[in-house]
């Protein structure tokens, strides 16, 4: 990437994150989600898929606190130093959801904020978006408590709505937000799910 690039995709989220100690500025998206859903609360259990570069992983574990956990899976590797209460594991979720920890666990909160390499060509990125976000929603559905809450991200497309009503049907509350902190130019908005129902 040339320094051209980095200078343009640079804005003062990303200084703040820097300051702050987080590895990227998507860490205000959660913050925002947060601040109007409530869905971490202290003494949780959260899974954050797709957590590289780590900047949800390491909010959720501050806002969970230290009667709380968080599990981070991603293919990508991290060099964040990690708190006492969050692990990472690396592997693709694709292959990872029938692992035995989604087994034998139940998370209170399912967090995704994965997104695909793009392509430039909006209608095979959304297609790309949709994939991760049906996985995301599939291990929600095997892991999440009663009750619990579910948070992912997607690229707007034509399935959209598809998706999303079928997200719906799954909790009493149901969202959809876009954080003011996303790039104007984006695609990428957020599913809210809170009070898992079935």
């Amino acid at each position: 990437m040339t320094k051209k690039k980095k200078k343009r995709w640079a804005d003062h989220y990303t200084v703040k994150a820097k300051k702050e100690n987080y590895p990227a500025r998507s860490i205000y998206k959660l913050q925002e989600i947060q601040k109007k859903y409530n869905i971490i609360k202290r003494g949780g259990r959260v899974l954050d898929l797709g957590f590289a570069p780590g900047s949800w992983l390491l909010y959720a574990a501050h806002s969970t606190g230290e009667d709380g956990s968080v599990i981070g899976i991603d293919i990508k590797d991290t060099d964040i130093v990690l708190p006492n209460n969050a692990k990472v594991i690396k592997a693709d979720i694709f292959e990872y959801q029938d692992n035995e920890l989604f087994a034998d666990n139940r998370f209170d909160v399912v967090l995704s904020d994965m997104a695909p390499d793009t392509t430039g060509n909006s209608f095979v990125d959304s297609a790309r978006s949709l994939n991760l976000a049906e996985a995301a929603f599939l291990i929600a559905k095997k892991t999440l408590a009663p009750k619990g809450s579910f948070v992912c991200k997607i690229f707007f497309g034509e399935d959209f709505k598809a998706f999303t009503d079928k997200v719906k049907g799954y909790f009493k509350e149901f969202k959809i937000f876009k954080p003011k902190t996303c790039r104007k130019q984006s695609k990428e908005i957020y599913i809210v799910g809170k009070d898992r129902s079935i």
